[in-house]
């Protein structure tokens, strides 16, 4: 963020704003009773579940409800601390681990709006069953799993997005079962928002794979968003005459794929185009859909007993001579949902496979099968027989397996109730279960992820007790979403580590003698096992961040400090070494809360400052002895002087690495220049030196922020370019002439033989490595430069 570049500009600005500041203090909210039970739900709860569960409650609770009640006030604020920490699922991870310990420095649930947003605004479809609300854990399976999608990104604060409701709702139910409909709440997902680029509200875009989002720019009505959404549907339908109908119904036996055909007659009604457009759609892969003109094609439609519009479906293999035996389906609906089921429900099964050749046919190919227990199961939806299509591209095969013909093999496998799992070409040994939504998008996605991945199922016959090589494991709970958020990660993660580290993945609710060995008191509970050495994973459920902790615990960022090594490497630290410390506790909740953003930190400041830990339970005496009162405590020891405190201690809020590391590199020594606008003039205008400026002004917050971020860069260049910071409130000449328009502005002054502009080249960055990169780019080109003019002389 750049500030106005005038002085008075930001004391407006701040006095405009901080009866804001003062209105929105934040309260901390504190409660002994449990989350789930404030708000009625079970620990398995969907973050919809959650907000419906929480809108009836805030309702019926809220203060504007309930003037006369003295303890309104306090019992809302209690469900709505509940809902801000469940719907977020991190924190609701660190509250199933820690409860409220884990949560000490999170301010959620403080504020709450008025009965009337709670009403009208919050929660805009999550009553409404065509319309599929995402979250941030399943938006991308959700979009990449090969069906179309049209989304709705929308605020509930946003006027132009509850106008549009009623017509998402009309245009989800017509469109359904031809493209996904779905909603996103940028409220409540406010970085997925982010990371899509949506800047406006509702903003409304058309996903789908292999194809780049296409946002929608025409007016929101029905017909509109309809003939937008359906020039995306890439299936046809084929008129059908004398010449190529024998043809199309004799091929189907071949192909496999029958036809849907509708004969329009002079009598009775004929399906519209639209609506043959629709069926196109529902059963693109499955159903070829066709029509014939039975007023140019009489003689063919005569043959066919056809004397009135119809609509018929000819499965593979159909005979035209004898309708009946070749299974020829007429229908007399003229509504597409009607024909789709009926259709369906006359589209072959899955394949059975056997017990006795189980075994050899996952070993040769890709497959998803689903587990059943007897013919009389009904774990299978019509709709899953559009996985055979949608997964043909990855090569998977998709069948059925009974486990009551074989409860051995379905033991083994730790399969005892229904469900579904993917093999990925290697046997029965290398094969993942399914612990998602039992909706087709989410199965769709789960098998392209896991074939492509290296996560496998455990069980007391495949944990890597012993094992040689290194293992991640996560001990998880199928009930648990914070868990079934985690798995794609743990996906994404395993592709980058193939031959490095394996992954595996433990239903504690199947093996619970295997968890509560390994002391697993939490879900999910992610842990690194290197032979003897045990390392538990307490980061975000991202597989960037798991990344990250695999790479230190290769190259540790943080040193493990002793009594002994705290007096070696701080106390006696080298004059010019500066050091950070975490004096924690294992069983302290903030201190679990910090350690993943401790490390993260560490990597951050490598080369800088040296950071370290000391257990305080281990070394307790050590700690007391040190006058360490409380858990975290942080403490900064700098270069020493005569005149240098033994160490400072961290008192800000914020205990993330991006705060912690700005208050750290406040303490490195300047190694920029402060420059007057003679020396601006002389050294860098007339000087032969390359020079990075920084013009800034010191009541400027973002100047304060950048200003360690500068002196990075200043290290980061050294020996090639030269750093400097021009001061724009006491030289406010020398800014104006250099056309400094806001602070800070970094830019760039290159020597290339002849006194530099004073306009200098505006850097439009403000990460030190990003500007240094950008530097070393500049530089190389000038050089190279250099060299062929050089050249050219000779």
């Amino acid at each position: 963020m750049e500030f106005l570049a005038s002085k008075g500009d930001y004391i407006r600005y701040f006095k405009r704003h901080l009866l804001l500041v003062l209105v929105c203090v934040v309260v901390l909210v504190w409660t002994d009773q449990d989350y789930y039970s404030l708000l009625g739900v079970s620990k398995e709860a969907s973050s919809r579940e959650i907000r419906q569960a929480f809108k009836k409650l805030a309702l019926k609770l809220h203060p504007d409800k309930n003037q006369n009640d003295p303890n309104a006030h306090d019992n809302f604020l209690k469900i709505n601390r509940a809902y801000e920490v469940l719907k977020d699922e991190d924190l609701r991870k660190k509250y199933d681990k820690y409860g409220e310990k884990g949560l000490e420095d999170q301010q959620q649930g403080g504020r709450y709006e008025s009965w009337h947003f709670y009403r009208y605004d919050f929660g805009i479809y999550d009553d409404d069953p065509e319309i599929i609300t995402l979250d941030r854990g399943e938006f991308d399976a959700a979009v990449n799993s090969g069906e179309l999608w049209f989304v709705n990104f929308y605020s509930p604060r946003c006027s132009h997005c509850h106008d549009l409701a009623p017509t998402w709702r009309e245009f989800a139910k017509e469109l359904d079962g031809v493209i996904r409909i779905g909603a996103v709440n940028c409220g409540d997902n406010r970085m997925l928002c982010r990371i899509k680029g949506i800047n406006s509200y509702p903003s409304l875009y058309v996903f789908k794979t292999g194809m780049q989002p296409v946002k929608y720019y025409g007016d929101r009505s029905k017909e509109s968003l309809k003939n937008f959404a359906m020039q995306y549907v890439t299936s046809t339908v084929t008129e059908l005459w004398a010449g190529n109908f024998v043809n199309a119904i004799e091929t189907s036996f071949a192909s496999g794929v029958g036809w849907l055909i509708t004969f329009c007659a002079e009598r009775g009604d004929c399906l519209s185009y639209q609506t043959r457009l629709k069926l196109a759609g529902m059963l693109e892969g499955l159903v070829n859909v066709g029509w014939m003109d039975c007023g140019t094609q009489g003689e063919l439609c005569d043959n066919l007993d056809v004397s009135s519009s119809t609509t018929a479906y000819f499965p593979p293999g159909a005979t035209i001579n004898n309708k009946e035996k070749g299974g020829v389906l007429f229908l007399n609906s003229l509504d597409a949902r009607e024909i789709y089921q009926e259709v369906m429900q006359h589209l072959p099964d899955f394949e059975i496979i056997s017990a006795a050749s189980l075994e050899d046919r996952l070993a040769h190919h890709r497959w998803l099968l689903f587990f059943q227990f007897g013919e009389g199961d009904k774990s299978n939806v019509q709709e899953f027989k559009k996985l055979k299509f949608l997964l043909k591209d990855e090569h998977i095969q998709v069948g059925k397996f009974d486990c009551l013909s074989s409860p051995t093999i379905c033991n083994k496998l730790y399969v005892y109730q229904p469900c579904l799992a993917v093999f990925k070409g290697k046997g029965t040994g290398d094969y993942e279960i399914h612990h998602g939504k039992k909706i087709l998008y989410d199965i769709v996605a789960f098998a392209k992820e896991s074939v492509n991945s290296h996560v496998i199922t455990l069980g007391p016959q495949n944990f890597p007790d012993k094992d040689k090589e290194p293992w991640l494991v996560d001990f998880f709970a199928p009930w648990c979403p914070p868990c079934r958020a985690l798995l794609p990660e743990l996906r994404k993660a395993s592709k980058h580590l193939y031959g490095q580290l394996k992954f595996g993945t433990l239903d504690c609710t199947v093996h619970e003698g295997l968890c509560n060995m390994h002391n697993i008191r939490a879900y999910p509970t992610t842990v690194v096992f290197n032979q003897s050495d045990v390392h538990e994973y307490e980061g975000h459920h991202s597989a960037e961040q798991i990344l990250e902790f695999i790479e230190d615990l290769r190259n540790p960022s943080v040193v493990s400090l002793t009594p002994e090594t705290f007096a070696e490497l701080v106390q006696r630290r080298k004059k010019e070494e500066i050091w950070m410390v975490d004096f924690y506790a294992p069983w302290c909740g903030p201190c679990q809360a910090l350690m993943p953003e401790w490390k993260k930190m560490a990597r951050m400041l490598n080369g800088l400052i040296s950071v370290g830990s000391v257990d305080c339970q281990k070394y307790y005496s050590f700690c007391h002895q040190e006058s360490v009162r409380g858990y975290p405590e942080i403490r900064l020891f700098p270069q020493k002087s005569n005149t240098a405190h033994q160490y400072y201690s961290y008192n800000g809020w914020h205990r993330d690495a991006y705060s912690l590391r700005g208050w750290a590199l406040g303490y490195l020594p300047q190694v920029s220049v402060d420059l007057t606008p003679q020396s601006f003039t002389e050294k860098v205008l007339n000087g032969k030196d390359h020079w990075v400026i920084d013009f800034y002004a010191p009541w400027c917050g973002p100047c304060q922020n950048f200003a360690p971020e500068f002196e990075i860069l200043a290290r980061a260049v050294k020996g090639k370019v030269k750093a400097g910071k021009v001061d724009c409130q006491a030289y406010g000449h020398t800014c104006q002439t250099a056309d400094i328009r806001a602070y800070p502005t970094v830019k760039f002054y290159p020597y290339q033989g002849t006194k530099k502009s004073v306009l200098g080249e505006y850097i439009d960055s403000r990460d030190a490595k990003g500007i240094a990169d950008l530097l070393n780019e500049k530089l190389e080109a000038m050089e190279s430069k250099g060299k062929r003019k050089k050249s050219r002389n000779k």
